[in-house]
């Protein structure tokens, strides 16, 4: 795109004083030419009449959000809610729960949002107030509290009502477990950052997310790798049909394994992971069923733990109906990852230089690497990158807005 045309769009689009929505240039850019007008302003104008002069216009009467642990994806998780806490309406952190852990608990949990080692800094200012247990995030009041059992805490005594918890710990998994969450005064919904086991919908926004409902007490937003793979596996059954499919995850080391050699209660997962690489289970292969039936029984999975801190790997063996070549099977993911509903959740790139740490930070689902690709007659490879904790923390802040009706239109429609 050219530089100065892309500034003049966005100028144009700022004077309208525009309402909440998503808009992307890029297309936006891209629609005006193919349009053949040659008057920006008129052409804007029209396209984005819906939201003109509605800035500040509530998408919502908002919605309270506690943060049921402070771990990676729960201090991700924050940091996407306060860089949105300008909107108006949408969602609101109130509060985090955690366990104490000694006398600087409060010093030492905003340091960590503070400051992390993947992500780098956090965008802002950040003060704590510990005689009542506060932290202040670039302008928003966000209560710490101190609790063991999920079921006995009143949330209401700090002004917190009708609340959504995002359960973050993975402690609790199944429906018995996370109902202790709605036995406290002033939570309505619970949203777990983890597989759900049972009957607890698994969903993957853009995928099932249209089966959330005002019923669904308990939900919950399956794992990183789920997301990352079930979008590309429902566009490739989608137009090619798959037959049978093996997924090998090659991921990054989580807090559930040792630094060094240790007990741990699963299978080679106490051996050092920033020593090894540690062949495992996933059930991401599974999972994707919950939130496609149609590939029920049809895929396998395994995955290999890597000594990286994050950003993971997940390579798509897939028989499917058809033979397809490898420059039509890129050429049509390059063509989903821009032009379909799944914008949002894939990504595609071409480049022999990009590695692992390229993929930090990204917001979508998945990145396919089309330089990657592999087909024979009716077998492919794809490889999907995915930042395994970032990218995540998006999808699960997209259900969170799914879940209490936060819409925002997106530009250009088509």
């Amino acid at each position: 795109m050219d530089i100065d045309f892309t500034a003049r769009l966005i100028r144009t689009t700022i004077a309208l004083n525009p309402g909440t929505a998503s808009i992307d240039v890029a297309r936006m850019n891209s629609a005006f030419r193919a349009s053949g007008e040659t008057e920006l302003e008129s052409y804007v104008g029209r396209e984005l009449a819906e939201i003109a002069n509605r800035q500040g216009d509530n998408l919502t009467p908002g919605r309270d959000v506690v943060l049921y642990g402070f771990g990676r994806i729960g201090r991700l998780v924050a940091r996407i809610l306060l860089s949105r806490s300008s909107d108006s309406g949408g969602l609101r952190l109130r509060a985090i729960v955690v366990r104490r852990g000694g006398a600087k608990d409060l010093v030492k949990r905003a340091s960590l949002l503070r400051r992390d080692s993947v992500h780098g800094p956090f965008n802002g200012s950040i003060t704590v107030d510990e005689s009542i247990n506060r932290i202040v995030a670039n302008g928003t009041s966000i209560q710490v509290i101190y609790a063991n059992d999920p079921a006995a805490i009143d949330y209401t005594e700090f002004g917190i009502s009708h609340a959504i918890v995002v359960d973050n710990t993975g402690r609790w998994r199944d429906e018995e477990g996370l109902h202790q969450h709605l036995e406290s005064a002033g939570i309505d919904r619970v949203l777990l950052t983890a597989p759900g086991k049972g009957l607890l919908k698994n969903i993957v926004y853009g995928i099932n997310d249209n089966t959330i409902n005002d019923d669904d007490r308990i939900i919950t937003a399956a794992s990183c790798t789920t997301n990352a793979i079930t979008p590309v596996l429902k566009v490739m059954n989608d137009t090619y049909g798959v037959v049978y499919g093996h997924v090998e995850t090659v991921h990054s080391f989580t807090n559930d394994q040792n630094l060094i050699d240790n007990f741990h209660d699963g299978d080679r997962r106490g051996r050092s992971a920033v020593l090894n690489m540690v062949i495992t289970e996933t059930g991401a292969a599974s999972a994707v069923a919950k939130a496609l039936p149609e590939l029920a029984g049809k895929l396998t999975g395994n995955a290999i733990r890597v000594p990286t801190p994050n950003v993971s790997l997940a390579i798509l063996n897939l028989t499917l109906d058809r033979a397809v070549s490898t420059a039509d099977l890129n050429a049509f993911l390059r063509d989903v990852s821009l032009n379909s509903d799944l914008r949002p959740q894939i990504d595609y790139i071409e480049s022999a230089e990009v590695v692992s740490t390229d993929f930090l930070g990204s917001r979508r689902a998945g990145i396919v690497d089309g330089l990657a690709t592999k087909t024979s007659g009716n077998h492919a490879v794809i490889y999907v990158w995915y930042d395994n904790e970032y990218g995540y923390s998006h999808q699960v802040v997209r259900v969170l807005e799914k879940m209490v009706g936060v819409t925002r239109p997106f530009f250009p429609s088509v």
